[in-house]
């Protein structure tokens, strides 16, 4: 209440949307022919795949030597890329798990696709270490199980096994996670087409759901028991990953502050990359009543206090090397921002912590063409950041007769440009054929209509009867 005035909150959802609303809007997506926009993308995403993994065959078949690796320089492009895609794995299970236990309601429109988007950059970054290994076909060595190879087991000590627990442990929950959060959307989309081959399908997969009392505990139970496994392994998987770095003996790696500052970064990385896709899915799929500006406010002003947090960790980082008095760690900042790969690190700065306190300004915020550009910016210096923290560091190392630069070959950028062909035909097939926006979701966030009890909503599968007296569902 200001002056006598009630100030009432604006509805997260835009159009004065009725439950059988989004149930329609959202299913037809599905049913809608794809635009040329859409067929387009996919040809470009399969282009990319196709050669990215045409190129992975060759470098199987002729060996490592293809890539640009030298004897200083062991961890490179492949590595890099595997950080990077693990780091846009992060923002999925973010939206989906922690804002879900701090009861954000805003979360509701985008935590579908970015669980998605989870998934597919796990599929990108496991493709890198397999890869790196030379021999992919030996893969099942790293399996601790009874074997005729003597003593020859995995080194539990090594952070390199941790990483392979961690990923697929995470990989594992996300997948749970989002397929529980897709049931009973399933369900809508099985009442909506019960007689056809996919509506067979979605009956199928959607277990039986039933819309009733029972079925619904039970669904938030689980969801709710999913988040909280889901929110220690956001934390765990990139700590795991920066310690690989940490212990380790090379200059600008070993230090306590990269479990955090890896963490930080993830999420800072992953919400650019959820911004980039929901502006595109909000625009080709016509949801601007669901993806609202509130949402990419929200979403901008945790790019900010991510932004801010590495930032910091960049400062650190130097301050850490001058207090230190050891001459190879300030040597390795030096050599940073002003040897050879200078160009990378300004770059990186740039992008990730400069350009993104443009979000400080409202304006900029509301104008959807800046932020996507932005959004683009960050992955691109975030990309950077893990280049430079990996390659700036090694080529450099204590010896000065041992230093060397290195390249990625043609053969690297492909296997790169592989992997965001993967990522994409995933993506484009998941807006295709499954729900973007969680349904089951955006209606209990839905403003009620004033004088109205509410809908029926006959494809459903359940009652979606909206009163101010019906408290707000857990999920």
């Amino acid at each position: 209440m200001a002056n006598g005035v009630a100030l009432v909150r604006v509805p997260l959802i835009g159009g004065n949307k009725q439950p059988a609303d989004v149930t329609r809007d959202v299913l037809s997506a599905l049913d809608r022919k794809p635009s040329m926009l859409w067929w387009g993308g996919l040809a470009l995403a399969l282009t990319a795949l196709v050669t990215g993994f045409g190129t992975i065959g060759y470098q199987l078949a002729t060996g490592i030597g293809t890539w640009g690796l030298n004897r200083t320089v062991g961890w490179a492009f492949d590595i890099t890329n595997f950080v990077f895609w693990i780091g846009i794995g992060h923002a999925g299970t973010l939206i989906s798990a922690i804002l879900f236990l701090l009861r954000q309601r805003w979360r509701t429109s985008v935590n579908r696709a970015a669980e998605a988007m989870t998934l597919f950059a796990v599929m990108c970054a496991g493709l890198f270490p397999l890869i790196h290994m030379g021999r992919p076909w030996m893969f099942f060595w790293m399996l601790p199980y009874p074997n005729s190879r003597g003593s020859l087991w995995v080194n539990f000590r090594s952070p390199l096994v941790w990483d392979f627990f961690a990923i697929s442990t995470y990989f594992t929950i996300s997948a749970i996670f989002w397929y529980v959060g897709l049931i009973p959307d399933l369900a809508s989309a099985r009442d909506r087409e019960p007689n056809t081959t996919r509506g067979k399908i979605f009956g199928f997969l959607c277990l039986g759901w039933s819309g009733s009392f029972r079925t619904w505990h039970r669904y938030e139970v689980v969801y709710l028991i999913l988040a909280a496994l889901g929110t220690p392994l956001v934390l765990s998987v990139h700590t795991i990953v920066s310690t690989d770095f940490a212990t380790a003996v090379v200059p600008g790696w070993h230090t306590t502050i990269f479990p955090p500052y890896f963490v930080a970064g993830a999420i800072f990385s992953g919400m650019a990359m959820v911004l980039t896709l929901m502006l595109v899915a909000r625009k080709t799929m016509r949801l601007e009543d669901y993806i609202t500006e509130q949402h990419i406010d929200a979403m901008c002003s945790l790019v900010i206090l991510t932004s801010g947090l590495v930032g910091l960790a960049y400062g650190t980082e130097f301050f850490i090397a001058f207090y230190s008095g050891s001459p190879y760690e300030q040597f390795a900042f030096y050599n940073r921002a002003l040897g050879p790969l200078a160009w990378g690190y300004w770059i990186m700065v740039s992008c990730n912590v400069i350009i993104p306190q443009l979000f400080w300004l409202t304006p900029v915020r509301r104008n959807l063409i800046v932020v996507f550009i932005i959004s683009l910016l960050i992955n691109v210096g975030m990309w950077f950041e893990r280049f430079i923290i990996i390659v700036a560091s090694l080529q450099r190392e204590f010896l000065p007769s041992a230093w060397s630069n290195y390249a990625p070959t043609s053969i690297e950028i492909m296997e790169f440009v592989g992997t965001f062909g993967l990522f994409f035909t995933m993506f484009l097939l998941f807006c295709r054929f499954v729900p973007v926006i969680a349904i089951a979701e955006i209606k209990g966030v839905l403003r009620p209509a004033h004088g109205s009890h509410g809908a029926h909503d006959s494809h459903s599968g359940y009652s979606d009867v909206v009163t101010p007296e019906r408290p707000e569902p857990v999920r």
